[in-house]
C-alpha cells in the first residue's frame, strides 16, 4: 500500500475513497463506527497530494477508538454523558499519526468507557462480528477490531485495560497488540483505570503492527506514566521481525486454568505451538502460581480507579447536565442518566473497595496480589523469551449470551488480565477457526520486549497451518 502511493501508482485520495466506500457499503450491518469523518479525510488526502507531505503512514486511512481525544471531532467513549462532547485538543496518538501521514476516517464503537468484553454496553449501538452478525466482536475495542477485520481500514487503534485489544482481535480474526505499560502515551485517552490502560493497534499482520508502533510509541512529557527509555530500547519494531524462531524459548504455562476452555481453542493453540517448535523454537514449561487470582484482583483495582477517574463527570465542567432542582440533585441526575448499568456497577464496586474500613481488606490486598502476579512473570521469563496461551477461552459468543451474567462475562478475560496487572506486552494472532469463528493465540513477553512478540507472531503467520476463512460481513481478502 505505502509503496504504491510513493510510486505514484495510487494516491492518498484513492485509499481514503476506497475506505470510505467500504464503510458506506458494509458498516450499516457491521456498525463499527460511531462517527465517520468523510469530509475531513478527503480534504486531508487532497492536501497531502498538493503539498507532497511524507511519513511512514503517508496516505493510509485509519480509525480511532472513540475514547481517544480528537480536536473538533466528537468523542463520546460510547456514553450518553459525553454524547455531544467536542474536544478542544488532540491526544498524543492522534498527533503522532497525523505527523506520520495517516488520515483519520472515523471513530469506532466500544463498550461504554471501555467497560465490557463484548461492545454490548455501548450507549449507541451494538457492533457485529464480521464472522457472524449474531456474534459479538469482543470488547471493549470491538469497533476497531471489526473495522480492521472487515477490511474497512488498514489499521485502527484500541485501548487495552484487561484484554480489550487482544480479546476482540481474537474474536474478529485480526492481529492486535497491547504494548508495555508506558510505551505509548495515554495523554488524550479518556481514562478507565489509569494504572492498567494502554493504547495499541489492530492490523492485518504483525509487520503492519510494527510499522504503526514505530509511529505511536515514544516518551511523552504530557503523560506522567510515559516511559523514558534508554536508546537501546527505542527500537525499530520492524527490524529483525523476519528472523524466524530458531533458538527462541517458548514458555507453556503448566498450571493454566482450563475451566471453560473450549476443546477447539485448546487444539488450535497446541497446533500453533507445535508448528513453532517444528520451525526451531524450544518449548519449556513455566508456572504462574497466582494466575487464578488475577480476575478477582483486577475487578477490585480497575473499578477502584474507575470510581476515581469518572468522578469528574458530574454535569458541571463538561458533558451531559440534567435539569434539576439543586446542585446535589443535578449531580445525581446527570450521573444516573448519563452512565449505563455496567459503568454504574463498577463505580459502586470501586467506591466500596476504597471506602473507610474496607480499603485494607480489599484494595490493599488486591495491590499486594498484583505484585505477586508481576513477580510470577519475572520468574517465568527467566527461563523463556515468550509465553504462549489462548487469548480467550472461547470463540465469539452470541449477543445477549453473557450480558445478564456479569461474572461469566468477566471470566472471559481470564487469560488477558494478568498481562495488564503485570504491565507486560501481549498480542493476539489468529491461529485457527471453529465453526467459522476465529481463534486467537496470545503471545506475551517481558516488559519492553515487543520485538520478540512481533518476531514470533510474524514467524507463525508464515507457518500458518489452517485454512483462512474470509469474513461474511466486509471485504473478502
Amino acid at each position: 500500500m505505502i509503496a504504491s502511493i510513493r510510486s505514484g501508482e495510487t494516491s492518498p485520495s484513492d485509499w481514503v475513497n476506497e475506505s470510505l466506500d467500504a464503510i458506506e457499503r458494509y458498516d450499516g450491518a457491521l456498525k463499527s463506527f460511531l462517527t465517520v469523518t468523510a469530509e475531513e479525510a478527503r480534504d486531508h488526502a487532497k492536501k497531502q497530494q498538493l503539498t507532497n507531505e511524507s511519513g511512514p503512514l503517508f496516505g493510509i486511512p485509519y480509525a480511532l477508538k472513540d475514547n481517544m481525544i480528537t480536536k473538533g471531532i466528537r468523542t463520546t467513549a460510547a456514553s450518553r454523558i459525553l454524547e455531544n462532547y467536542i474536544p478542544p485538543y488532540d491526544g498524543t496518538v492522534a498527533q503522532k499519526l497525523r505527523q506520520s501521514g495517516g488520515i483519520l476516517v472515523g471513530k469506532t464503537n466500544m463498550d461504554e468507557f471501555a467497560m465490557g468484553s463484548s461492545t454490548e454496553t455501548s450507549a449507541f449501538q451494538k457492533t457485529a462480528n464480521p464472522y457472524g452478525a449474531n456474534y459479538v466482536p469482543g470488547g471493549s475495542s470491538g469497533g476497531s477490531a471489526a473495522a480492521v477485520a472487515a477490511g474497512l481500514v488498514p489499521f485502527a487503534l484500541g485501548s487495552d485495560t484487561g484484554g480489550s485489544i487482544r480479546q476482540p482481535a481474537a474474536f474478529c480474526g485480526c492481529f492486535g497488540i497491547k504494548p508495555t505499560y508506558g510505551r505509548v502515551s495515554r495523554y488524550g485517552l479518556i481514562a478507565f483505570a489509569s494504572s492498567l490502560d494502554q493504547i495499541g493497534p489492530f492490523t492485518r499482520s504483525a509487520e503492519d503492527a510494527a510499522i504503526v508502533l514505530n509511529a505511536i510509541c515514544g516518551y511523552d512529557p504530557m503523560d506522567s506514566t510515559s516511559a523514558k527509555l534508554p536508546a537501546e530500547q527505542q527500537v525499530d519494531f520492524t527490524a529483525g521481525i523476519d528472523a524466524g524462531v530458531k533458538g527462541i524459548r517458548i514458555g507453556i504455562v503448566r498450571n493454566l486454568p482450563e475451566e471453560g476452555l473450549q476443546p477447539a481453542v485448546k487444539a488450535a493453540v497446541d497446533g500453533a505451538v507445535r508448528a513453532l517448535q517444528g520451525a526451531g523454537a524450544e518449548v519449556v514449561e513455566v508456572e504462574l502460581p497466582h494466575m487464578e487470582y488475577a480476575v478477582a484482583t483486577y475487578y477490585l483495582i480497575a473499578p477502584a480507579e474507575a470510581s476515581s477517574n469518572l468522578a469528574r463527570f458530574d454535569g458541571v465542567r463538561y458533558g451531559r447536565r440534567a435539569e434539576a432542582s439543586g446542585v446535589i440533585d443535578m449531580f445525581e441526575r446527570s450521573r444516573s442518566e448519563g452512565f449505563g448499568m455496567e459503568v454504574k456497577r463498577r463505580i459502586i464496586i470501586g467506591t466500596y473497595a476504597l471506602s473507610s474500613g474496607y480499603y485494607d481488606a480489599y484494595y490493599k490486598r488486591a495491590q499486594q496480589m498484583r505484585t505477586k502476579i508481576r513477580q510470577d512473570y519475572e520468574q517465568a521469563f527467566a527461563s523463556c523469551d515468550v509465553i504462549l496461551m489462548p487469548t480467550a477461552p472461547t470463540t465469539a459468543f452470541q449477543f445477549g449470551e453473557k450480558a445478564d451474567n456479569p461474572l461469566q462475562m468477566y471470566l472471559n478475560d481470564i487469560y488477558t488480565i494478568p498481562a495488564n496487572l503485570a504491565g507486560i506486552p501481549g498480542a493476539s494472532v489468529p491461529c485457527g477457526f471453529s465453526d467459522g469463528l476465529p481463534i486467537g493465540l496470545q503471545i506475551l513477553a517481558k516488559p519492553f520486549d515487543e520485538h520478540s512478540i512481533l518476531r514470533v507472531a510474524h514467524a507463525y503467520e508464515q507457518l500458518r497451518t489452517f485454512t483462512w476463512q474470509a469474513p461474511v460481513l466486509g471485504v473478502a481478502r
